[in-house]
């Protein structure tokens, strides 16, 4: 944060992170794109849906637009750890620029065609299969002592969210009165602001990264690496358990508020900008913190929380009832979702970071494409409100069997954080224990 804004000290130490000037353009420049990413999110299935009325057309195109982080991923984490991740992102913003502003020029020129949004759907899961990983392994660069890591990541989540929040709002605004094209030229827009402010930041040259081995031999290391330690394995199977869930709701959402509602894009939009509230609230908790002690409990109870929450949410039949359980199962999804990235950045060698990230990109948006599918096949045979239900439950009982789980893996990460030195009084300990022992 700038000098000369005085803040109260609390929220000086919620934010930070932001003293670290890379750091704080990225945020402030990502802050304004996400805005207009969101409202692409939410455009893109009410213009299908507006289309074709189809539920499994919505499902078709959610798998378009995530598949690719379940085969590129792992790959793209390997490339991530040999190339430069900033040039990677700024390469990755700007293709996505692109991408939103050909879809505007379809929408708006009226030439626009479902095959043509499930082949765009599918070239941006291409992009974000890059740079998610390149975006998450970034964050290490831009904040220079790694006790604010936990902060910045919670801060990411913070205006990821606070767009969340802010972005549907606007679409359901926009989509009532001019029409999804409009949503998509913002977006395109907005990229130039994170464009911008990563072009602005002092980037220390870095050699590249020279590998004699295999991208074929990087890979499987990585997957040895990530699945052979078990406090990484479960906590990105978990993700994906969860994240392949999500798609009972998110996807079905449009159906949800337009038949068992009886609402329309305003409903739609005001349902998701709801979640959004609740990450948010999720968010600055987690910035509040002061350490990642005790973080993995909140993973089980976080997933609880989300599942509790769609199974509720799929007997409900008011709109009012309806908003306060989606603050609840978006404050419950955010928390695990940046629980589990700040232990995995917090664990994970700094040589593997972006192998693992681009794990963790797979699990929350590889295993999403068949819960989309699985939810549009569903909802044709049991009904929207049945298929949340059944999202919501095995949600529940993937928490319970991670929550059986935890005492092992506490033991498991102890060892790390002494090593750190993030366990305060046991690092206090062993310096008392070595100053006794001098003359």
């Amino acid at each position: 944060m700038s000098e000369s804004v005085k803040l109260p000290v609390s929220i000086q130490f919620i934010f930070r992170s932001l003293k670290y000037r890379n750091y704080r353009l990225f945020f402030y420049g990502q802050s304004l794109s996400l805005i207009g990413t969101w409202m692409q999110r939410i455009a893109i299935p009410w213009l299908i849906y507006r289309m074709t009325g189809s539920a499994m057309l919505l499902g078709i195109s959610g798998f378009a637009g995530q598949i690719p982080s379940l085969f590129l991923s792992p790959f793209a984490g390997v490339i991530t750890d040999r190339w430069n991740r900033y040039n990677v992102l700024i390469w990755a913003q700007v293709l996505s620029m692109v991408h939103a502003f050909l879809l505007a020029w379809l929408v708006l020129s009226d030439n626009i065609l479902i095959w043509q949004i499930i082949l765009l759907s599918f070239l941006i899961g291409c992009i974000s299969a890059f740079e998610i990983p390149a975006r998450h392994s970034f964050v290490v660069e831009m904040v220079e002592k790694k006790e604010d890591l936990g902060n910045a990541i919670a801060l990411n989540s913070l205006m990821f969210n606070g767009a969340r929040l802010i972005g549907p709002s606007i679409a359901g605004i926009l989509l009532a009165a001019t029409g999804e094209g409009i949503c998509f030229l913002i977006n395109g827009i907005s990229f130039m602001c994170v464009i911008i402010s990563l072009l602005m930041m002092k980037i220390k040259k870095k050699d590249p990264v020279t590998k004699k081995s295999d991208i074929g031999k990087e890979f499987r290391e990585g997957f040895a690496y990530v699945f052979g330690f078990l406090p990484i394995r479960h906590i990105i199977l978990l993700l994906a358990l969860v994240n392949a869930m999500v798609m009972f709701y998110s996807t079905l959402m449009p159906v949800f508020a337009k038949e068992i509602l009886g609402g329309d894009s305003h409903t739609y939009g005001f349902l998701m900008g709801a979640a959004g509230m609740g990450a948010l609230m999720g968010a600055l908790f987690l910035a509040s913190r002061e350490t990642v002690i005790r973080l993995g409990r909140i993973i089980p109870a976080a997933v609880l929380l989300f599942g509790t929450g769609i199974v509720v949410l799929s007997f409900s039949r008011i709109f009012s009832v309806s908003l306060i359980i989606m603050i609840f199962i978006g404050m419950g999804l955010m928390l695990q979702a940046a629980s589990s990235n700040t232990i995995l950045q917090t664990i994970t060698d700094d040589d593997k970071r972006g192998r693992v990230m681009s794990f963790y990109t797979m699990a929350v948006l590889g295993t999403a494409p068949f819960g989309s599918l699985l939810a549009g096949w569903l909802a044709n045979k049991i009904g929207t409100p049945f298929t949340m239900m059944t999202g919501g439950v095995i949600s529940i009982a993937g928490a319970f069997v991670f929550f059986t789980k935890l005492s092992e893996l506490k033991q498991i990460v102890r060892p790390v954080y002494v090593k750190m030195g993030i366990i305060p009084e046991v690092a206090k300990g062993i310096q008392n224990a070595s100053e006794r022992e001098l003359p």
